[in-house]
């Protein structure tokens, strides 16, 4: 028996979302479908028979960056294979490519803008969208997918996961999408993208401040470290020579009243702390603080993201119960060679094993190994012991031995001052952080209000895109 076909009224009953399953209201003349209902092809692509040299290229997850579409990485496949291929399966203009497997890639959206040289295909790890340009513009679907909504609700649905997480075909289907008007879809892309390429140029200017910041920290910690700031400091109060320093052929020259020591012979104790067992469970909203690798800043504590951990746990790890005058270095890790004084408001606190603390004797400045540690020179013996190492780690026999340029109390008093002088006024990288953050939230906030109807440009009057919706499904009942 021959199936009935739909009518118009049914098709258009699947397509559209249900009220009960829209995440907001959108405008009257706008529509809510899922994205099979809008598109001409989704598909993921097929695990690749790889050659060292053919004219044809296969995408992979790398080709897919949030930076856009980088054909760059993509590999050689073997021409031979793609005679398997159906057509549609070739990569072409206003595509978009989604990655679909692994922690830390899964999500990334991006669109081809350009026309692609030879044959190029995806690999089994990304899907392939081919938007109905009729009803949807590929500008407007990326900036859907790229922004907040669909994002954060991946986010929040992979975060805490240990497995290898997909996204699977299904999912791509029935991912729901607002659709505006054609003409409100251009007003939308061409306001977006004045928007963010206004925010684009903030975010490099910030960056550039940043890394000014940078040198600029460098440039003060390096002089200070060689005597260059208190050298009028020296001349007005210390009258007589106070050490004999030798120059040691690995080390530079400091200050004649100066001389070199090691971390080891200037400290009561170097340790680092350790997570206790039960995973991210053991962490509480408050309790005592502990202390984690992302908490430890140069030369500043970030408490934003501070966990903290039960009385009975910290009464059991009291070998790193902290005092409040340690300084805090990082030892693993991207972060590794991060150092800074432990804030006294944090006490008491324990540290975990990506942290060591360091107890200075009596007559070191409490301040001064911060600066120290952070300093090009120690940065630099940092880097170069990670060259050749297995595991990007310092362990504790290499922290002791770290060098120390050791003057006199009152000048190390006299140098704090003046660093902290000079750093409180250069000291724009928190002010910087804030306005990046600030400024990723904008950017946030511009896609999510485009997708509301909220930027000013929609027209009311222009005919509804659900009509869009019907001329498509129109041509399935004929």
């Amino acid at each position: 028996m021959r199936k009935k076909q739909k009518t118009m009224e049914e098709l258009l009953e699947e397509a559209l979302v249900p009220e009960e399953e829209q995440p907001y209201e959108v405008p009257g003349n706008w529509m809510w479908t899922r994205l099979e209902n809008v598109s001409n092809y989704i598909q993921r692509g097929k695990s690749p028979k790889y050659v060292e040299i053919s004219t044809a290229k296969v995408v992979s997850q790398k080709c897919v960056q949030w930076s856009g579409f980088d054909i760059t990485p993509a590999r050689n496949i073997d021409e031979e294979s793609l005679k398997s291929y159906q057509e549609e399966r070739f990569l072409r203009k206003n595509d978009l490519l989604w990655n679909s497997t692994g922690t830390g890639t899964i999500g990334r959206v991006a669109l081809i803008e350009n026309e692609l040289d030879g044959k190029v295909v995806a690999d089994s790890h990304v899907t392939v969208v081919r938007p109905n340009q009729r009803i949807i513009s590929s500008q407007v679907l990326y900036k859907w997918l790229a922004g907040p909504v669909v994002q954060n609700k991946l986010n929040n649905a992979w975060s805490g996961s240990t497995n290898q997480v997909e996204l699977n075909l299904t999912s791509v289907k029935k991912q729901i999408v607002p659709i505006p008007p054609k003409s409100e879809q251009k007003r939308i892309v061409d306001k977006v993208e004045r928007l963010l390429s206004k925010i684009d140029e903030a975010k490099r200017l910030i960056e550039e401040a940043k890394e000014t910041f940078e040198l600029r920290r460098a440039a003060i910690l390096d002089k200070a470290f060689r005597g260059e700031l208190t050298r009028k400091w020296r001349e007005a109060n210390l009258s007589t020579t106070i050490t004999n320093n030798e120059l040691n052929e690995e080390r530079y020259i400091i200050p004649k009243e100066w001389k070199w020591t090691t971390i080891g012979e200037i400290t009561t104790f170097v340790g680092s702390g350790s997570t206790p067992k039960g995973g991210s469970d053991i962490y509480q909203t408050e309790g005592i603080p502990f202390i984690r690798s992302q908490n430890v800043l140069r030369n500043k504590m970030d408490i934003e993201n501070i966990v903290y951990i039960s009385e009975e746990i910290y009464s059991k790890m009291k070998r790193t119960q902290m005092c409040g005058e340690e300084t805090l270095l990082n030892i693993t890790g991207a972060s590794i060679g991060r150092a800074a004084k432990l804030s006294i408001n944090l006490i008491p606190c324990n540290i975990n094993q990506h942290v060591c603390a360091l107890r200075f004797v009596d007559n070191i400045n409490k301040d001064l190994p911060q600066y120290w540690l952070n300093s090009p020179y120690i940065q630099k013996i940092i880097r170069e012991w990670q060259i050749g190492a297995t595991r990007q780690a310092l362990n504790f026999p290499q922290v002791r031995s770290l060098p120390f340029p050791l003057m006199p109390k009152e000048e190390q008093d006299e140098l704090v001052k003046i660093i902290s002088g000079l750093l409180g006024k250069e000291d724009k990288m928190r002010i910087l952080t804030e306005l990046d953050k600030s400024i990723s939230q904008l950017k946030d906030s511009i896609l999510s209000k485009a997708f509301r109807g909220e930027l000013g440009t929609n027209d009311p009057d222009e005919e509804s895109a659900i009509e869009l919706l019907k001329e498509v499904l129109q041509e399935q009942t004929n």
